[in-house]
Formats: structure tokens, sequence, C-alpha cells
């Protein structure tokens, strides 16, 4: 399987070394599945994207400090080649920006939330199961580090995993794109170490009971497993 990584932004330097950046996060985790795959970066957050979306059997879009809302024009670029995507009926993941950004080109709508910051474990409800969902489980537990989110679904996006704090937490559009709001690739010490990073940024009690969820069992594995039972149902 060729798996292009549509990378939206770096690791902060200060956490390189000790974290090392997303491509390699991702990497990790999708070789453990895929030992075999062929692994490609394209740097989107630099206007760098395939030259013709057939380059890979299937995409993953990264998470991303900036918000899909803003005018540059990498993030209009990365828009406008999901939607190539969507109609050649390439298999896509999009993770926190990725999941925001795919609702936008197909139509969606994000926001920054008025729920605030979404920091620690985030826990969900599975509302449908799907045939992709195996082993079957009826939550999904993932890391989580974000203020925006998808408020006004895409007419293609149906919700199959949701919490009070955010509805719109994993999202399906038709067999090949899925969307997730969480970070299955990220790790305790390295959410941790975001939220120390932006103790100024999120208000105090959130941090404190952000850094008390982190003692509750991730679902990350379990996630990428259905990623990429996912992506193979997608390739049929």
């Amino acid at each position: 399987m060729k798996v292009g990584l549509l990378q939206c932004d770096d690791v902060n330097e200060s956490l390189l070394p000790a974290h090392g950046n997303y491509p390699e996060m991702f990497e990790l985790a999708l070789r453990k599945r895929l030992p075999q795959m062929d692994y490609r970066i394209y740097p989107a957050h630099k206007s760098e994207l395939p030259g013709d979306p057939h380059e890979c059997d299937v995409y993953l879009i990264t998470g991303s400090k900036h918000g899909v809302y803003e005018e540059q024009e990498w993030i209009r670029e990365l828009e406008r080649f999901i939607t190539q995507l969507w109609d050649l009926r390439k298999p896509l993941i999009g993770v926190c920006f990725g999941h925001q950004v795919m609702a936008t080109a197909m139509g969606g709508q994000v926001e920054k939330s008025d729920r605030g910051w979404g920091v620690g474990v985030s826990f969900n409800q599975i509302l449908e199961p799907k045939p992709w969902m195996q082993p079957v489980q009826d939550k999904l537990d993932l890391i989580v580090s974000h203020q925006d989110q998808v408020v006004e679904l895409p007419p293609q996006a149906q919700v199959v995993a949701s919490s009070d704090f955010c509805p719109n937490y994993l999202l399906q559009y038709g067999s090949h794109f899925l969307s997730v709001q969480g970070h299955p690739e990220f790790e305790k010490g390295y959410s941790e170490a975001l939220m120390d990073m932006r103790s100024l940024t999120i208000p105090p009690a959130r941090v404190r009971a952000g850094k008390v969820s982190l003692h509750a069992d991730l679902d990350s594995d379990l996630m990428f497993d259905w990623i990429i039972n996912f992506l193979r149902q997608a390739q049929g």
C-alpha cells in the first residue's frame, strides 16, 4: 500500500528531541500494521501536494496549530485536493485539523468552539457500529488538543462517534473518507508537554483536568486498527 501523508504542521522545536515530528509519529503506528508500506510525506503546509492524486493509494491528513478558516493559500490548495480525492474515490483519513479541513472542503463549517479547549483524553460513544470496526467496541477514547470544532456537517458526512463536548467527533463520508477529531498518534507524554507549553493560553482548571484524564486507558491502537480496516475496505 502506498500511503501519502499530507503534513500540515511541525512539532514545536522545543519538543522535537523528546517526541519527534508528526510524520514519524504516524509512521511508527502505521508501519506496525503495514510493514511493507511505501510511505511518502507531502509538506502540505509548505504548499507541497502530490502532482497527481494517483501517486499514492491512500492519503492521511495530519493535525495543525492553524485554523481551517485562516486566509492561507496552502489551506485552500489542500481543500481543492480533498475534493479531487473525493471525486476520484481515493481513500482519505483526517486527524484533528485534517478532520476539520475535510469538513470545510466538503461543504461543512468549522469554528472556534464556545466550549473552549479540549485537552487530555476525550471520552466518546460509538453511535453506529461499522463493518470496519473490528474488534468491536462501543467507545472511543483518544487524546485531543483543539479549540476548533466541526459545527455544521457536510451533506455527505455521517456522525459515527460523539460526545457532549464534541458532537461531531468521528465522521464517515461515503465509503472512502473517514476523519476523527482526536489524535491516535499522540502519546501521553506529548499531550502533557503540549499542555505545559500552552499553559498561558488554556485555563488552569482545564489543564488540571486534562492531566488527570491522562490516567485513563487510550483507544489509540484500536483507532489505528480501525483506520487500516477502513482503508482496506475502501480499496475494495
